[in-house]
């Protein structure tokens, strides 16, 4: 997966918007205002990337037993979110799609039921 990849990827998804809140590097998408992945875009072009995602805790346990890309949330709540290393070539595209859905599920799970209903109206 490369960052246009991921990019569209991610904006593709319901009442998505991308942002730089923190600096020119860290590229965020969110939906409805609510984080729900993120990445470094210089770390990417050094063939570095990963993306941070949210996960349910269990699960990320799960996904960091299984996979040595897959490691705690760099800069982040280390039970709820995860990095995704794209650049070791263990992880499979179809699966990092799967985790950033997983990601984009749990940021909306959490949602007040407004915010869910208004989703669904898009």
């Amino acid at each position: 997966m490369n960052i246009e990849d991921y990019r569209n990827y991610c904006m593709n998804k319901k009442a998505v918007t991308e942002h730089f809140p923190f600096d020119e590097d860290t590229l965020v998408f969110k939906v409805l205002g609510k984080m729900f992945a993120l990445a470094s875009l210089k770390k990417w072009e050094n063939g570095e990337g990963f993306i941070n995602l949210k996960c349910d805790p269990e699960y990320a346990q799960e996904l960091r037993a299984d996979y040595d890309s897959i490691k705690p949330g760099y800069h982040m709540h280390k039970q709820q979110w995860n990095s995704v290393y794209i650049h070791t070539g263990e992880l499979q595209p179809r699966l990092i799609c799967e985790l950033i859905d997983h990601s984009y599920d749990m940021v909306v799970k959490g949602m007040t039921k407004k915010m869910r209903a208004s989703l669904s109206e898009l």
